[in-house]
């Protein structure tokens, strides 16, 4: 393989692993270590039915499926997640100290979720038959292998990298059924959208609070992600009952789950939003937003995220969430009784949360949205 190669430039993502892994000589055993970790709040590697995902029948949403794997088939973005003369150099060893571990963090967690998605959407494109069906992954896997290949090249800049083709041998997979995977790819490609869009539009205004240049790929990026929800609503669509009846509380479940994440995790790097220039609480309330108002064009509820009781729920799970990191950095049995007191309160803050009424509202017809942020 030619040693400049280059996942950006891959068009397929055996092709993009492949240069991952020969990159692998590079990467560090405490990134790698760190994206093998198994919490609430880490990114997870997912398996599900196969064969159920291969039985699905497009036709109902022929018209706008045939549209968006055109689109997608184009490859918009071929080339373009690699530095070029507008990659500023970057001063890792003159970063503040917090602001460069949580940076790390962050990236070292986005590359584990992006890979994440390649390794299911490769596993499906490997096992399916339907050609529909496998198709699609195969473009969403593509494009996920270069999302995490950019992080990478952005870590290798700061010494450290994740080992990816590790990742895929040695990190626990969870088993989703298939609708689960659904609800929780949907949101976590839409609200992956609204989260880089954000922060690109901020700091179109904001310039001088760049303090990295992975940010001006944002736009770009952000885009896959959305049309790679754009993918999972349709395969939604394809059959009504995965959006009625019982599974209007699934979906509310996943909400809830994705958001409350969100949020937790976020208020973990307080020196990486202040160095942003982002209120952490109003950063995730337009966040919310942005994907409730997405996630109509499936969903029939949404979250009512201006109740009083969303805002003090989200707290009360922070505060627990800290209160279980104490507890395991303290040790012993005094910890593990902190430990379980903070999961204790996490689940009433959680149920809190999942209590409050939802909003419902009539799916439009047509399904298909284009990125509008």
């Amino acid at each position: 393989m030619n040693m400049n190669a280059h996942t950006a430039d891959a068009t397929t993502v055996e092709e993009g692993l492949a240069i991952q892994e020969q990159q692998a000589v590079l990467d560090s055993e405490s990134a790698t270590a760190v994206a093998m970790q198994d919490t609430l709040l880490t990114p997870r590697f997912y398996t599900t039915d196969f064969e159920e995902l291969d039985a699905i029948d497009v036709t109902p949403v022929r018209a706008d499926w045939d549209h968006l794997i055109a689109e997608m088939r184009t490859d918009p973005n071929k080339g373009h997640f690699k530095k070029d003369d507008t990659w500023d150099h970057v001063d890792w060893d003159a970063m503040e100290p917090e602001l460069k571990k949580e940076f790390i963090d962050f990236l070292i967690s986005s590359c584990t979720a992006e890979f994440s998605g390649c390794v299911l959407y490769k596993e499906m494109k490997r096992r399916g038959h339907n050609k529909d069906v496998t198709e699609l992954f195969q473009l969403m896997a593509r494009d996920e292998a270069r999302h995490a290949g950019f992080i990478n090249d952005a870590l290798r800049e700061a010494g450290i990298a994740v080992n990816l083709g590790f990742l895929t041998q040695a990190k626990k997979y969870t088993y989703f059924r298939p609708k689960f995977i659904y609800y929780a790819t949907y949101l976590s490609e839409k609200i992956g959208y609204a989260r880089y869009i954000t922060i690109y539009r901020h700091l179109e205004a904001n310039p001088d609070k760049r303090f990295h240049p992975i940010f001006k790929w944002f736009e770009e990026w952000c885009n896959d992600e959305f049309r790679h929800g754009e993918a999972f609503a349709l395969l939604m669509k394809t059959d009504p009952r995965l959006t009625a009846g019982v599974n209007v509380w699934w979906i509310k479940f996943f909400l809830t789950a994705v958001f409350a994440t969100m949020h937790v995790r976020d208020h973990q790097r307080p020196a990486f939003h202040d160095a942003l220039g982002v209120d952490t609480d109003w950063y995730g309330q337009e966040v919310f937003r942005k994907t409730s108002d997405l996630s109509k064009q499936i969903f029939p509820i949404t979250l009512d995220i201006d109740h009083p009781r969303w805002s003090k729920g989200l707290n009360m799970l922070q505060r627990a969430s800290a209160q279980v990191d104490a507890g395991k950095r303290k040790g012993g049995i005094g910890g593990k009784l902190t430990e379980w007191t903070g999961a204790a309160k996490a689940a009433l803050a959680f149920a809190a949360l999942y209590t409050i009424p939802a909003k419902r509202h009539q799916v439009p017809a047509s399904t298909r949205l284009e990125p509008a942020y």
